[in-house]
Order: C-alpha cells, then sequence, then structure tokens
C-alpha cells in the first residue's frame, strides 16, 4: 500500500457541484460524464495510477471510484473528494478473485483499517521473494486484518508480485547494476506513473537505492 497524497479536488467536479440549487441536490448516483471523468483521472493521477491498495497498474477500463469510508454511513458525504480513491477491477471477470475495493465492499473499520492516507502506511506491510505480503510487526492486527479484508495476500496477488520481484533477482546482476535498477524502478516516470508493487521493491531492495 502506496502512501496517497491528496491534491484538490479537479475544476470539472466543483464546477458540477456549485449547480446545486433548490430543484437539484448533487448526488454521487448524478456523477457521470465529464465531472465524473474528470475525478477518476485525477484520482489515478495523483496515485501514481497505481491501485490505492494493491499498487496493481490502474487502467481506464480495470478500476473504479472507491469511497474509502464508505457511502453507506450517514457521517459520509459521498462528493467529499477527500474520501475517494481509485482502485483496480471494474467488473468482476467470472472465476476472478474479488479483492481490493470489490472484495472491501462496505466494511469500514478506522481501527482495523489502513488508509493510503496514512503517511506512514507503507511501513505497515513487509514482503517477501515470493511475493507474500504480511504485517511488518506480527503483532499489528490492523495490518493483518487490512491484508485479509482487501485479500492482499490471494495467490493471484503473490504471483503478480514475485513476477516483478524476479528479474532484480538475477545472480548475473552486479551491485551496481542492481543499484541502478531499484533507482530507476523507485523514480516516478516523466508520465507521472509509479512502476507496479512500488512498495514491494522499495521494502525488499530500497536500501540499495539510498547508499
Amino acid at each position: 500500500m502506496k502512501h496517497v497524497k491528496k491534491r484538490q479536488e479537479p475544476e470539472a467536479f466543483t464546477q458540477w457541484k456549485a449547480l446545486a440549487n433548490e430543484d437539484w441536490q448533487p448526488t454521487y448516483d448524478d456523477l457521470i460524464g465529464e465531472p465524473k471523468a474528470a475525478v477518476k483521472g485525477a484520482l489515478m493521477q495523483e496515485q501514481g495510477y497505481l491501485c490505492c491498495y494493491c499498487e496493481r497498474r490502474l487502467t481506464e477500463a480495470d478500476s473504479h471510484i472507491e469511497h474509502f469510508q464508505p457511502q453507506r454511513d450517514p457521517a459520509v458525504d459521498p462528493l467529499d473528494y477527500s474520501n475517494l480513491l481509485c482502485s483496480c477491477q471494474n467488473q468482476i471477470r467470472k472465476g476472478e478473485p474479488r479483492h481490493c475495493g470489490n472484495l472491501k465492499g462496505d466494511w469500514f473499520d478506522p481501527e482495523l483499517l489502513i488508509s493510503p492516507l496514512d503517511p506512514y502506511c507503507e511501513n505497515r506491510f513487509a514482503f517477501e521473494g515470493d511475493g507474500l505480503i504480511k504485517p511488518a510487526d506480527i503483532n499489528d492486527h490492523a495490518a493483518s486484518e487490512t491484508i485479509n479484508r482487501l485479500g492482499l495476500d490471494i495467490p493471484k496477488l503473490n504471483d503478480l508480485r514475485a513476477s516483478v520481484i524476479d528479474p532484480f533477482l538475477e545472480d548475473s546482476l552486479t551491485q551496481d547494476e542492481l543499484r541502478r535498477f531499484v533507482s530507476g524502478y523507485l523514480k516516478v516516470g516523466d508520465d507521472g506513473r509509479f512502476a507496479e508493487f512500488w512498495t514491494t521493491i522499495k521494502y525488499l531492495f530500497g536500501d540499495l537505492a539510498a547508499a
């Protein structure tokens, strides 16, 4: 889980909400077309085009707007941009395991769900060379529950993380080559995109980049 630094909501979203009048009050169900596209695009951009939970690459077709605190909570404003994230998995194909926002659904417990908006969220998880994710502290019940509730340890995601890790384990790489490889991987691209499973590589090899 990579820390997400929220930015200002897109102007198209602000202007759409400002159309409210005595006859019409905007709701999340009303959010369609250009205003919704602007919101989703802004969320993807501020997340470096990574899923807010698992860090898979986000695409327009395979992503959805996620309410961190569920809309069912009467205390939540469904149009509060600060509560919006972008999660992977838009439509679930038959046989595909649910994870991230789709598996989380309406579950929310502020004591047990680690937020991508928490600057320290990256330090709560650890990774192994085979792609396994686990709490960085074995006594961190919230990290364990977050992994379970979001399905971050399902075989699909473990395998995807392992495939990203494998090239860094090549015996043929010299220490200098590995250092450059890691440094390049952890840099944000010119297009604003971070590499997939960024925190996995940072956890396992980040010390080399800092050396």
